[in-house]
């Protein structure tokens, strides 16, 4: 018997519901809970859920990036990491999530997909100190 990964049943669900009209996704939303319940995959709902929306993300160029620092980003910033995030990704829109980190020290560490891009002083504190110490 197979076993039916998260993301194997996200992109199912997607697949499934792509083309749909509201009203259908309705329908089909509820026949997707059913059948989690039958195969006793409730539990996982939530991972499926989180690997349903970066495949919508994907499919649509949407790209959400979790963007820490220990001060709030001025809105120059904000535009900048949107462009080049929209450069690196080919992304047609860019979301921030933004939050503060007190433990970063200064600098930015960011999030998106299965990627980070740690340009945090602590960060690049911690690879000096790796270099110099390498024998």
């Amino acid at each position: 018997m197979a076993t039916l990964s998260s993301n194997d049943i996200a992109r199912s669900i997607y697949l499934l519901i792509k083309d749909k009209t509201t009203a259908e996704r309705s329908v089909l939303y509820e026949k997707v809970v059913k059948f989690l319940f039958k195969k006793r995959l409730l539990s996982k709902s939530g991972e499926i859920l989180s690997r349903l929306t970066k495949i919508i993300n994907k499919e649509e160029g949407n790209l959400v990036a979790k963007v820490s620092s220990v001060e709030a980003l001025d809105h120059k910033t904000k535009i900048h990491l949107e462009q080049f995030l929209k450069k690196r990704y080919s992304a047609k829109e860019v979301t921030l999530v933004l939050s503060l980190d007190k433990k970063l020290l200064g600098g930015i560490k960011m999030e998106t997909n299965d990627e980070v891009i740690d340009l945090s002083i602590k960060n690049k504190v911690k690879k000096l100190q790796e270099h110099l110490t390498r024998e």
